[in-house]
């Protein structure tokens, strides 16, 4: 079986990526999309595949042949770009954030359950060894039930991005906290497997259109059970690789990820668990597509679904809704129509 995909977006993440579908085997890439000439030339010379200037052309000159589209482009366009892959039965994998809104996010995920399409999510840290062990040993029990967490993440995010369209609210959503901060509400919400209950905080633009730091105070829900949550971003820190880590405590205990060391601390003991599995940024990225590829063939189950991402979502639209207004806010129900 060959899965074919389109790629739209083709920056330097989206080119990274379709240099992965072009590796497989059992994929061949049709064409790509994106508004930049000078990216459609640079995807044309390195794929020999046609690039179109808009989602619409693309489906139109290759509908027909077309399977699958991988979508890497700024976060408000996500909705729009998705529904018209799905519109026209091609499965999507989307990058994070699924959509900015929780009533688009809602709309994908009904309408790829309805059309029996695979809807994905690029969160990698789903495919991370280390990440993964995190949610074994909070699964397993190592710390007892938790009941509390701290999560954080700072980089020097707005020099770079600054005059980007991630700095633009009508591309990016927000700022700092809808970017990398994704991330880390991703890490905490699936490690601890719970869902968003309650959010309050304030955010600072530091004279910015968005949002570059953000302190957070939440409820999470875990099968019933409670769980207080602080999560601090910073995007005015001093590297652009993020520094971030997650403290969960437990009755019997708590763990702490940092620099990317797994601690476990018990009252009779700390230790250090060893990950020796590869967790760089291409390994990642790579089965991250491969997990979509095979939940398109239908030889594997998505390792993270569009209703997964559909939690992310509603948490970071409560928190910037909370910050703006200065109240604290209960999630909306995710299972709502």
């Amino acid at each position: 079986m060959t899965v074919t995909i389109a790629a739209l977006g083709l920056g330097g993440l989206g080119r990274r990526e379709c240099t992965h579908y072009a590796s497989f085997d059992d994929v061949t890439l049709v064409g790509g999309v994106d508004v930049s000439p000078d990216a459609r030339e640079t995807f044309e010379a390195e794929f020999d595949r046609p690039a179109y200037e808009s989602t619409a052309d693309l489906l139109a000159a290759h509908e027909d042949e077309l399977e699958a589209v991988s979508v890497c482009t700024p976060h408000t366009l996500h909705h729009e770009q998705a529904m018209a892959a799905m519109d026209a039965d091609c499965h999507v994998f989307v990058e994070k954030p699924l959509t900015t809104e929780l009533a688009t996010a809602r709309e994908l995920v009904a309408t790829a359950d309805e059309r029996g399409l695979v809807l994905q999510v690029g969160f990698q840290r789903h495919f991370d060894p280390l990440f993964r062990e995190l949610r074994r040993l909070v699964d397993t029990g190592a710390i007892g039930t938790p009941t509390a967490v701290n999560a954080y993440l700072g980089q020097d995010w707005i020099d770079l991005q600054a005059g980007t369209w991630r700095t633009n609210p009508d591309l990016s959503g927000g700022g700092e906290l809808f970017d990398s901060g994704t991330h880390l509400v991703d890490a905490m919400l699936w490690t601890l497997d719970a869902e968003p209950a309650a959010v309050t905080g304030i955010a600072d633009k530091q004279g910015h259109d968005v949002d570059v730091n953000s302190a957070l105070a939440a409820t999470l829900d875990r099968n019933g059970q409670r769980i207080t949550a602080s999560v601090c971003v910073c995007g005015d820190g001093t590297d652009i690789v993020p520094d971030d880590g997650l403290t969960i405590w437990g009755s019997e205990g708590h763990i702490s990820l940092r620099d990317g060391t797994l601690t476990v601390t018990t009252p009779e003991s700390t230790r250090r668990v060893e990950i020796t599995e590869a967790r760089d940024f291409e390994t990642l990225t790579r089965e991250k597509l491969r997990n979509f590829v095979d939940a398109v063939e239908g030889t594997a189950e998505s390792v993270v679904t569009g209703e997964y991402g559909l939690a992310v979502t509603a948490f970071l639209e409560s928190a910037y809704e909370a910050t703006e207004r200065g109240v604290t806010l209960e999630v909306d129900d995710l299972r709502a129509p």
